[in-house]
Order: C-alpha cells, then sequence, then structure tokens
C-alpha cells in the first residue's frame, strides 16, 4: 500500500477519532479538546533535554511525532487545528510544516515563537486539556471520566491504526533478523542491539520501548536494562525483545534463540508450538483472562514434557508452580504505546474487570474484539528469586532441580507475537512480517512461521 493508500486510510481514522471524541465530550460536558504533544524536560544543572516522547493522545490525531510544542485543538462541528510552533532558534534545526497527505484533512496554523496557544481556543467554551503534567497548560487538565472513555475506545484500532502496525512490524523484523545473525556471530549484546537499529533505519530515542538483548543468565530478567560492551566467554542463548514504531505506532515483538541443539532449543520449539496455538484463541468474544489462564497451563505441559516439573499443567496451575517459570502475563493491548490503555476497562465509564486471583501482572482483562491488536507472549524462565521461594516451600517436591540446574544458564525463553483480533480469524502481524521477509506469502490466518528462529 503506498503513501496515497494510507493517507486514505487516515480520512477514515480522522472521522472515527472525531466521533469517540464527539461522544466523550458530550457524556462528560466539554465543549471542545486541546491536546499538547508535551515538552522534553531538561537534565538537571543542564541546557540538554531528555528525549522527547509525543503525549500519545496527540498522536492518535496526527503522526507528528518529533515536534514538541504542539497542540491539536477540536471542537465537535469543525475540523481539527494542529497548532504548530515555528521558531527563530538557530541551535537547533526548526520543523517543517506539515505538508504531508494527512496535513490536507486538518488546519495547521503556524504559531509564531510570541504566540500564546491558548489564545487561540479561548472562545470554545469549556475545554478538556490533554496534556502531560509537565506542561504548563491552562484549564481542566486531564480530566479522568474524558480519559477513560477515550481509553476504552481506543483499544479498537481503525484499519489506519492496523497498517501502521504492519509496517512497524516489518521494520522490526528486519532489526530481529539481523540481531539474530549478530549473535550467530558472535558479537556482544551492544553490537547486536546497535546492528538492530540500523536495520530498522531507526534511532534509540525513536524505538517504542529500550529493547531488550540478552545473552545466557541474562534472559532471566524480564526487563533486562544493560548492554555487555564484550562477549561473553560462551555463547549459549538470546532473548531478544525489540520493537520499532511507524507514525507513532509500535511493533512490540520477541524471539529467543539458541546457540546450538540441545535442551534449550528442544524447550524453544515446544513453547513456539504452544505460542501459536495461544494466538488462535484470539478470537472476537474472548476473555482474555482465559487465554492468559490457558497459556499457563499450556506452559506447564511444555515444562511438565521437558521434565522441568512432575506433574501437567492444569495442576501445575492450580498450585502455583506455573507461576515460578511464568510470572508476567500472557500479553496487552499494543498501538499507541507499547502497553497500550484502557486494558482493564469495563466499559467507558470506568468499571474494571479484574484480575484472575494470583495473577497480578496481567495488563489485558477485557473480552476481545474486532480490531483489538494485543500481544501474546508465553515465557520459560530460571528466576533465582523465584526459583529460591518455590524451593522453601510445598512446591519444591513438584521441581526437578537437576533439569532446573541444566537450563538455567540459559536465563530464559520468551516468544512475542502481534494479533489482530478480526471477524474471523486472527491476523498475526509479526508471522506474517516474517513471512514477508522471506520472501513467502503469509496466510490471513498469520500461521506462516520464521526459519531459524532456533
Amino acid at each position: 500500500m503506498n503513501d496515497d493508500g494510507l493517507d486514505g486510510l487516515y480520512d477514515a481514522h480522522l472521522r472515527t477519532v472525531m466521533r469517540r471524541a464527539d461522544l466523550a465530550l458530550a457524556a462528560t460536558g466539554f465543549d471542545a479538546l486541546a491536546i499538547y504533544a508535551g515538552e522534553p524536560p531538561m537534565q538537571f544543572l543542564d541546557d540538554q533535554a531528555y528525549p522527547f516522547k509525543v503525549n500519545p493522545h496527540f498522536k492518535a490525531w496526527v503522526p507528528v511525532t518529533d515536534t514538541p510544542g504542539c497542540v491539536l485543538v477540536y471542537a465537535p462541528g469543525s475540523p481539527p487545528r494542529l497548532l504548530f510552533p515555528r521558531s527563530d532558534d538557530y541551535w537547533h534545526r526548526p520543523a517543517p510544516l506539515p505538508r504531508d497527505g494527512w496535513a490536507e484533512r486538518i488546519e495547521v496554523i503556524p504559531l509564531a515563537p510570541t504566540d500564546t496557544a491558548a489564545r487561540l481556543w479561548r472562545d470554545l467554551g469549556r475545554t478538556a486539556i490533554i496534556a502531560p503534567p509537565d506542561v504548563a497548560a491552562t484549564g481542566e487538565l486531564n480530566p479522568a471520566a474524558l480519559l477513560t472513555r477515550l481509553h476504552f475506545d481506543r483499544a479498537v484500532k481503525t484499519e489506519y491504526e492496523v497498517e501502521c502496525m504492519r509496517r512497524a512490524s516489518r521494520l522490526a523484523v528486519c532489526g530481529h533478523t539481523v540481531a539474530a545473525e549478530a549473535f550467530r556471530e558472535g558479537v556482544s549484546e551492544y553490537a547486536a542491539a546497535e546492528r538492530y537499529l540500523a536495520a530498522c533505519g531507526q534511532r534509540e530515542e525513536e524505538m517504542p520501548y529500550n529493547n531488550i538483548v540478552a545473552y545466557n543468565e541474562h534472559a532471566a530478567t524480564l526487563h533486562y536494562q544493560h548492554l555487555d560492551r564484550t562477549p561473553p566467554p560462551t555463547r549459549r542463548s538470546l532473548l531478544i525483545d525489540a520493537g520499532a514504531a511507524f507514525r507513532g505506532y509500535a511493533a512490540d515483538i520477541t524471539r529467543s534463540h539458541a546457540a546450538g541443539p540441545g535442551s534449550y532449543a528442544d524447550l524453544i520449539d515446544a513453547l513456539d508450538r504452544a505460542q501459536r496455538s495461544l494466538c488462535a484463541e484470539i478470537v472476537a468474544g474472548r476473555d482474555y483472562r482465559d487465554v492468559h489462564l490457558l497459556a499457563h497451563r499450556l506452559v506447564g505441559d511444555v515444562l511438565h514434557e521437558a521434565g522441568i516439573i512432575r506433574l501437567a499443567g492444569a495442576a501445575a496451575l492450580e498450585l502455583g508452580i506455573t507461576g515460578v517459570f511464568f510470572p508476567h502475563g500472557i500479553g496487552h493491548l499494543l498501538g499507541l504505546q507499547v502497553h497500550d490503555a484502557g486494558g482493564l476497562l469495563a466499559d467507558g465509564g470506568g468499571r474494571e474487570h479484574a484480575r484472575p486471583e494470583g495473577h497480578p501482572f496481567l495488563r489485558l482483562t477485557r473480552s476481545l474484539a474486532p480490531g483489538m491488536v494485543v500481544t501474546v507472549e508465553p515465557g520459560i524462565y530460571f528466576i533465582d528469586s523465584l526459583l529460591k521461594a518455590a524451593g522453601a516451600d510445598s512446591r519444591a517436591s513438584y521441581i526437578d532441580w537437576e533439569r532446573v540446574a541444566t537450563l538455567r544458564p540459559y536465563g530464559g525463553i520468551r516468544i512475542e507475537d502481534d494479533v489482530v483480533t478480526t471477524t474471523s480469524a486472527p491476523e498475526n502481524l509479526t508471522r506474517d512480517a516474517f513471512a514477508h521477509r522471506e520472501g513467502r506469502v503469509a496466510p490471513a490466518s498469520g500461521g506462516a512461521t520464521e526459519p531459524g528462529q532456533r
């Protein structure tokens, strides 16, 4: 699809965003919206700013992700207005006014350095301000009732948003392929991470989150945040959780790789089969809490068949044993943010669906609807603190500690796909992107798998 086609999808997307805003404003008694892009905070005792991360509410309206100080103003019955700052700052390159096709759908108003954005909506009535808390905005800032309605609605993506996420997925897959090759060459975590960015054509600050490139035991740290500059003496495993962004929309992909054949590689294959069966569960009407609990049963079965635990998945879940090896949720909403808003909401009024008892880290408890994009990311990890706790209570007798000791140096495994709920079979953005890179036709169900995952 070319950019003309994408901008055509943007038309329909913008109408949907406006309709949702109309309903939310009417329900909460506001007359207009003013959405600030935000400003990057300054570093302490310095004149350098931190990397800029745009307000997700702002980029839902316009794909402007790199220009602080913008404001999107909308009143029902009028086209959106983008207040775009124009400065004479010779220290930095001024941002050019948007000229892409999408910009023709809104009114772009350049702001001179002396302009005060607030004066341009003074006559709109009661205006809700949506802005990061550090922005100096005059008005009713971030009204909870309004935000809740917008968060609930945005879980269902427009076709424009899904297409942006398809493109983000293809960028991320380029990086994953290159980083896996770098691991096999024997380079360091840092070098593999740098090659990832180069393959995606994005700077680190443009990534939707800090990429995780974890070798060996590091893969047992769920949000491993370091990058060793030297390769490890022995190369055993790679867990790479890394994304990309397109027009402000995120891809979030994880793959695990073994340096050679053996028990760890076999465990990757077994978890991959379980993960694909879980992706098939992403269908309209499915309660995502049930997908999470099914994931625990399937992970338990994988652990049992691998000889790591001594009972099957359902019983292991009941006794709290699967949580020793799989302590996080099966996934989350994905879109404008990696962990997109509204995952626990039961309705636009703020009611929430509770998490299953004993599963405090699940980020999504809603029933799936067409257009929702979610991650599906089962894992098996050998985390010292969790293993120590299990070894000190009744769970100890159900775990084969010799098998654990053999696999502990590999850290862990996570396999994560981004999946779109449709009215029929789910669309697997991740598997389709790998198939596309390999020059294969991706089936509508996303059932293709990428070669060389081990």
